[in-house]
């Protein structure tokens, strides 16, 4: 079977300023039956979801935190106490999360990760009104209401007790709203978001788009190296995405180019300083679904990440054929076992069906369908972001050859 992708030529390349919405739900095209795949696994879950309230950060204190009851806090997952000084400021130990450390804000986000767009993903499956309905309840309360809502802005993010109020590093806790733009962008699209509800919700992305891109967090974290940069370019295009930001989706497409391809892939396809943590199976998947995931945002037909290579043949095409076959069969991985978790990596990684899509490549999304969709493990939940297939392919023609 062979896959191929027609992309829809639009102003923007991508977002809600750039796509006509269908006059009536229809359900996503599918001739890789993913629905048939995701019935079972996201009905079930949207159901439970229409019984919980959504909750914000604003449900739970941040005492330690020097920002407003509105304000993102969260402290480096990495940092202890020091056995030498226990008063002191916290000490690094990579690689290692000290479950001390305050989560409650990024906890709430996760589940507005997890929630928000399963109900999105169920309305697409079935049409049926009221999981949207919710859906936008969970966007009213976090982005518009102002007794819940999150400020747009991450200064007190990943902070480090006696060391720092807040990071640019923090600006990564922010990656599970890029599944949230993507389905407000999918609910819009099929008149299930009014237009009204939608201004100011694209106001906040457009302020938190702001910030990250003109504060000095927002500019340490752009110029990270690692995973962080390429997180950065992700999130600033996913919101760009919402926000109708041509600009910055230009600008997004030339730094996965000229920056994040050529500061951090080798030649054969790895990551390097991903390479050198104590995660280095963990962190080279994480990488590679967010580059993944911004050649998926920021395809366009003249504009094709997908191909794109450097001159020395870099690209993703090369990433994937580095990592597949360590994801398909992990006692071959030749580094190091990862400190944390590492046995339960691998996951259904968005790398492998975005990848086998674009790349033409079927054996990549035969791959993906075999591995787990789901983790109850915390950590995974935090490091994996995408969830919701059927909200990704949503606005893709796919074309199938037997």
């Amino acid at each position: 079977m062979k896959f191929a992708a027609a992309a829809v030529a639009v102003l923007c390349g991508a977002g809600l300023s750039s796509q006509r919405a269908p006059a009536a739900f229809t359900p996503p095209p599918d001739p890789l039956h993913l629905a048939d795949l995701e019935r079972a696994r996201v009905l079930p879950a949207a159901d439970r979801y229409l019984r919980r309230s959504p909750e914000t950060i604003t449900s739970t204190r941040a005492v330690r935190s020097t920002g407003g009851r509105h304000d993102f806090f969260s402290e480096g997952d990495y940092w202890w106490p020091d056995p030498q000084n226990p008063a002191g400021p916290y000490i690094r130990r990579d690689g290692e999360s000290n479950p001390d450390n305050f989560s409650g804000h990024r906890r709430a986000l996760v589940r507005l990760s997890v929630e928000m767009p399963a109900l999105t993903a169920a309305w697409r499956l079935t049409g049926d009104r009221r999981y949207a309905a919710h859906a936008r309840r969970h966007l009213r309360a976090w982005f518009v209401d102002a007794a819940t809502r999150m400020n747009p802005s991450l200064t007190y993010a990943q902070a480090i007790h006696g060391v720092t109020p807040g990071r640019g590093t923090g600006i990564i806790d922010t990656i599970h709203l890029v599944e949230v733009a993507r389905a407000i962008e999918v609910l819009h699209r099929g008149h299930a978001l009014p237009e009204s509800e939608l201004v100011p919700i694209r106001g906040w992305f457009a302020d938190y788009l702001r910030w990250m891109t003109t504060h000095p967090n927002g500019i340490e974290e752009r110029d990270a190296r690692n995973n962080h940069g390429t997180c950065w370019v992700m999130q600033v295009a996913a919101f760009a995405s919402v926000a109708g930001d041509c600009a910055a989706l230009d600008m997004c497409r030339m730094r996965f180019k000229t920056v994040l391809l050529p500061q951090q892939m080798a030649a054969d396809g790895s990551f390097p300083l991903e390479l050198e943590r104590t995660k280095p199976y963990g962190y080279s998947l994480f990488n590679l679904d967010a580059l993944a995931t911004v050649a998926r945002i920021l395809s366009v037909p003249s504009d094709n990440l997908w191909t794109f290579e450097l001159p020395d043949g870099r690209g993703m095409r090369r990433a994937l054929m580095f990592m597949a076959p360590f994801i398909e069969d992990k006692s071959r991985w030749p580094r190091p076992r990862d400190v944390q978790y590492h046995d339960e990596w691998p996951m259904r990684h968005a790398a492998l069906l975005f990848g086998g899509i674009a790349l033409e490549t079927p054996a990549y999304v035969a791959l993906w369908r075999r591995l787990t969709a789901d983790s109850q493990v915390e950590e995974v939940v935090r490091n994996f972001f995408i969830r919701q297939p059927m909200l990704w392919l949503a606005d893709q023609r796919l074309v199938t050859d037997d």
